[in-house]
């Protein structure tokens, strides 16, 4: 019954409209802002590499981590696996597309998150994101509120999503990977990971964003070098890699033909499940970070779907596929899988998921193989966790704001921490589709809500874009107040403005 209304939920939620509209959107995006995610690919370098940072928000690098921390996950291992086995290796291909396009839609989605950004009444860390910026874009008009009943709307769905639906996936691919390596129960790794979890994200945004600059990048590049190792000791099958990806995303391939619509509803879902372009999670920590200017984190943000999507995705894909350590399903409407096809040596009956990988990899390091991407999983997916309990306390803070008493607010984000760990226990010992299942309705409601938020609210981010691209023109490191733009309520960045003219007058000092 309960798996019955998953999936009814879920063929609702992620129908063909929401895959017209994201593929729709970045279009739109990347037409508006005349192909950003090429043409301003120096930005996006230099930004990250002269980053600033202060004790309010965090440095352009480590807001980028903390993004990263919730992109690169469970979905560029067990999510690029079952997209294959779903949809065939051409759903890589409309991966590729959904992330090329989504870059610019992350540029638009995280700029605004960073012109309405404000501080955190008990803390003064920065906050923003989808829930901010929807009601403060238009709260000067009629449709103010609308509007913020809208915000509401977001963060309620986002709370729900990252704290209890999203956290089971990454938790049940720890799980299973942990399993298949060494055996060991699903509640052992349950309980491990729960009090890894407590101590991290007790501590607040600061010491989340210490333990992602840390993490993520050692994590993600011993993962892709691994996987290039295989890649490059099976170099004689690229061009079979190519062909396979190419020929079935366009339905050329013999067997993989009849599913061409699969591979697109697979490559998109596993794409955004992946790189989250459009969802409405990149804006939280793009808006924690301290820049001079909304469109610098808007850049670095931007790359952030490179990294995730074409690097480690691609790297997972290149994996499995030249290694053949794949089987493709066919799904009937009623959720029977008939196998098409063995990609090559694939054990029988192996579940999709992180053991692709685990299988890719032991036909190069032997009884490694497993053990290095369950420990590789393990990082990716907490990490991920990690992030999305910072987005679900963003959203909480938001929801929260409006009790008076201090006291109670903390209450309640000790509630949701104590969620959190609930549904990471849940997710690590439930069956692998039932997981899947709940993330992609947290996903696939986030982004519905966001990317018609972004589509109506995108005029400010492209005015930010124009005078960003005026400022560098003129020789000046760019330096942002909205006034100057028209752009109301921006609150933070007013008296950021009238501080810096303040000090340049020696009023005050």
């Amino acid at each position: 019954m309960f798996s019955t209304i998953i999936d009814t939920t879920n063929s609702l939620v992620w129908a063909v409209p929401l895959v017209i509209l994201l593929l729709g959107a970045g279009l739109w995006f990347t037409i508006r802002t005349v192909v950003l995610q090429v043409r301003c690919i120096p930005d996006m370098l230099r930004q990250l590499a002269r980053g600033e940072a202060s004790p309010d928000g965090t440095s352009s690098f480590q807001s980028l981590m903390m993004s990263l921390a919730g992109r690169v996950g469970m979905g560029n291992i067990g999510g690029v696996a079952s997209a294959i086995a779903i949809g065939g290796p051409g759903a890589v291909f409309w991966m590729w597309v959904i992330a090329f396009l989504g870059a610019a839609t992350s540029f638009i989605e995280c700029t605004l998150g960073q012109i309405y950004k404000e501080k955190d009444q008990d803390t003064g860390e920065y906050r923003g994101g989808p829930a901010y910026y929807i009601e403060k874009a238009y709260k000067h008009t009629t449709a103010g509120p609308f509007f913020l009943v809208y915000a509401i709307a977001f963060a309620g769905v986002t709370v729900l999503a990252m704290c209890f639906f999203l956290p089971g996936v990454q938790a049940n691919g720890v799980s299973s990977a942990i399993y298949e390596a060494w055996n060991v129960p699903h509640w052992v790794t349950a309980v491990g990971l729960v009090i890894a979890l407590a101590f991290i994200i007790i501590g607040g945004v600061k010491r989340i964003a210490s333990f992602a600059v840390v993490v993520v990048p050692v994590m993600a590049i011993l993962y892709i070098i691994a996987a290039m190792i295989v890649f490059f000791v099976n170099f004689d099958q690229i061009g079979h890699v190519f062909a396979t990806i190419f020929s079935s995303a366009f339905g050329t391939h013999a067997v993989f033909g009849a599913i061409i619509g699969q591979a697109i509803m697979q490559g998109v879902k596993r794409g955004l499940y992946s790189n989250e372009a459009g969802q409405g999670t990149g804006p939280h920590a793009a808006a924690a970070a301290e820049v001079s200017h909304p469109a610098k984190q808007g850049f670095a943000q931007s790359f952030a779907v490179y990294i995730d999507t074409l690097f480690v995705c691609t790297a997972t894909a290149f994996l499995i596929i030249s290694t053949g350590m794949y089987q493709v399903f066919s799904i009937a409407p009623d959720g029977t899988e008939t196998p098409l096809a063995f990609g090559s040596n694939l054990p029988p009956n192996t579940e999709y998921g992180p053991e692709y990988a685990q299988n890719a990899f032991s036909t190069v390091f032997g009884a490694a193989g497993p053990t290095f991407v369950a420990i590789a999983l393990f990082f990716f997916a907490f990490t991920t966790i990690v992030a999305y309990y910072y987005m679900a306390e963003v959203n909480m803070t938001y929801l929260s704001r409006w009790i008076p008493n201090r006291t109670i607010r903390r209450i309640v984000l000790r509630c949701l921490q104590a969620l959190t760990l609930v549904a990471v226990v849940i997710g690590a010992t439930t069956s692998t589709g039932s997981a899947w299942g709940l993330g992609d309705i947290g996903v696939g409601a986030m982004a519905w809500l966001n990317v018609v938020a972004i589509l109506i609210l995108q005029v400010p981010a492209l005015k930010v874009l124009t005078d960003y691209g005026k400022q560098k023109r003129a020789g000046k490191d760019p330096q942002f107040d909205p006034r100057e733009l028209g752009i109301r309520n921006a609150t933070f960045w007013e008296d950021r403005a009238d501080k810096r003219a303040a000090q340049r007058t020696g009023v005050g000092s």
